[in-house]
């Protein structure tokens, strides 16, 4: 399952406590993440968030592509094979939010060559954690982190992005909104109960 949503909407924390709750119940989680997961994804990640560096939409993308290539083939599918959840901050929905509607890169394109590289993968859930673009970036600025380069996109770019996981949420089956807007511990309870109720439906 994966933890999805824009800047500051808490999903490394909550995917931590999502692995956390899982384990509680004697499953076998690993946890993982996008851009990274691996040794060259992490390096990716690094090209990929460091501000110095002017990325192309085009170029932007297909390193996003090649780090989850690496993923898939070297986390995820031995994992699934050996009977392990999986908790991922950040996954293929990130990539239809951020570089489709936030940099415009056109749909077709994007489902094309996230098939090639995912084989037809899907998680089971996807967790979106609804927080507004204000919110998120009020929440950042008073953390004293410096800006990624995606946060430092401007407030249009993340509206933007904002907007593409309303609508991709809305049209994903696999897809539930949490509202993010509460205390961390509130935003967990409301997370597990999603969790628990998804896979309540599956078995």
């Amino acid at each position: 399952m994966v933890i999805e949503g824009g800047e500051g909407a808490g999903k490394s924390t909550q995917a931590r406590m999502l692995a956390t709750y899982l384990r509680s119940k004697r499953l076998s989680v690993i946890e993982t993440r996008e851009p990274g997961g691996t040794p060259v994804g992490e390096r990716i990640r690094d090209v990929l968030l460091g501000g110095d560096l002017t990325v192309p939409a085009s170029t932007e993308l297909l390193l996003i592509l090649a780090a989850r290539s690496a993923l898939v083939q070297q986390v995820v599918k031995p994992a699934l094979e050996m009977g392990h959840w999986i908790v991922s901050d950040r996954f293929d929905m990130s990539t239809f939010a951020y570089q489709g509607y936030g940099r415009g890169v056109p749909p077709e394109s994007l489902d094309a060559l996230n098939r090639y590289v995912t084989g037809g993968l899907q998680p089971d859930l996807y967790v979106v954690l609804d927080l507004p673009v204000e919110e998120g970036l009020a929440r950042h600025a008073r953390s004293g982190k410096p800006r990624d380069r995606f946060e430092s996109g401007g407030a249009d770019f993340l509206k933007r992005v904002s907007e593409g996981y309303v609508h991709l949420t809305r049209f994903n089956e696999r897809a539930v909104a949490v509202p993010a807007s509460g205390t961390v511990v509130e935003v967990a309870e409301q997370v597990q109960r999603v969790v628990d109720a998804t896979f309540a439906r599956k078995a």
